[in-house]
């Protein structure tokens, strides 16, 4: 077991893995050979480095990516935070599961592969604003979960979501880390009293356990869900193993956030996918210090903007691998 408990989960964040300065270095130097004017594929050039200095090599590749989606239920939709009900969860999985959702198509689309992970969908968290979401051994288990579900074969890794009254633990969440007010969105559509129930909650919530919050990974256990602490635990997992990572919308960078405020730099290998439309995105994007690729007005979640971000990392990997250099094409450099 890579941690058993959250003073573990803390210790793995003390010997974070770093790229291969070597490899950066390497891919630069392919960079600028490249049959291009300097400069001329712009952020897709950043793109390719950056990917092989987590590779290990000038030539990186993003031919086989892996998207997981973690799923859970939680207790706080008892205060009427979401348009669904829970049972909309369970629903979703099944569909992932027969290939009719978004992130279906477009995970075939780039040829990623997709493994969904249901989270105790039958044992919601507890209702935070009442008690903590859950136990240390339940917010473990899923950080776990989410750890283990990652394949180290793979070239590129996101994390997606699916669970009735998420965006409301991640708005508890960033609540919590950053101070302020205004992270509570409207999620999949509620309406202005559903907003303002929203709202009460997560000031009901940080309140609640306020006397916990300066520890992050103690904010994930009072205030986050099983499926958040999955995706936390997989983007720890990944940065263990030197893969690179795409993060999805507000909920994917709300788990996301968690890590780099325990660990300041734990993010290095993470890129945003996207700008969602959920208000606090771009808020947290700026909080993360992440520049979306894509801004798109998606609003589904499920790993779906990540997912098209996929492709412009292929791109950017293609372009930087593939190309010939002005040596090798026989092309005069200027």
């Amino acid at each position: 077991m890579p941690f058993q408990t959250l003073a573990d989960v803390h210790a793995l964040l003390a010997k974070l893995p770093s790229p291969d300065q070597g490899a950066i270095a390497a891919a630069e130097a392919r960079n600028g050979q490249l049959t291009k004017p300097p400069g001329a594929l712009g952020r897709l050039e950043k793109l390719a480095i950056w990917m092989g200095g987590w590779q290990g090599t000038d030539k990186p590749t993003a031919d086989k990516p892996q998207i997981a989606i973690f799923a859970g239920n939680h207790g706080v939709t008892a205060k009427g935070v979401s348009a669904f009900p829970a049972e909309v969860t369970a629903q979703m999985v099944a569909n992932f599961a027969h290939g009719g959702a978004a992130i279906n198509q477009l995970a075939r689309t780039f040829g990623a592969k997709l493994d969904v992970h249901a989270l105790d969908l039958d044992t919601p968290t507890a209702d935070f604003t009442e008690a903590p979401a859950m136990t240390e051994e339940e917010v473990v288990d899923a950080m776990r979960k989410g750890y283990e579900a990652v394949n180290l074969e793979a070239d590129l890794f996101v994390a997606g979501e699916m669970g009735i009254g998420n965006t409301t633990a991640a708005a508890a969440i960033a609540t919590a880390l950053y101070g302020g007010v205004g992270w509570a969105g409207r999620g999949t559509g509620v309406d202005d009293e559903g907003l303002r129930r929203k709202e009460a909650a997560v000031a009901a919530g940080v309140e609640r356990h306020k006397e916990v919050l300066a520890d992050p990974l103690q904010v994930l256990r009072c205030l986050g869900g099983r499926e958040i602490a999955a995706m936390t635990g997989a983007i720890l997992a990944a940065r263990m193993g030197r893969v690179p990572v795409i993060l999805d919308g507000f909920i994917a960078c709300a788990a996301a956030a968690v890590l780099e405020k325990a660990a300041p730099g734990a993010l290095d290998h993470c890129i945003a996918g996207h700008q969602s439309a959920e208000g606090a995105h771009a808020r947290l994007l700026e909080k993360l210090g992440k520049e979306p690729l894509l801004s798109l007005g998606l609003r589904l979640g499920e790993g779906s903007g990540a997912a098209l971000a996929i492709g412009v990392v292929q791109g950017a990997v293609a372009c930087h691998s593939g190309m010939l250099t002005f040596a090798e094409a026989g092309v005069a450099a200027g």
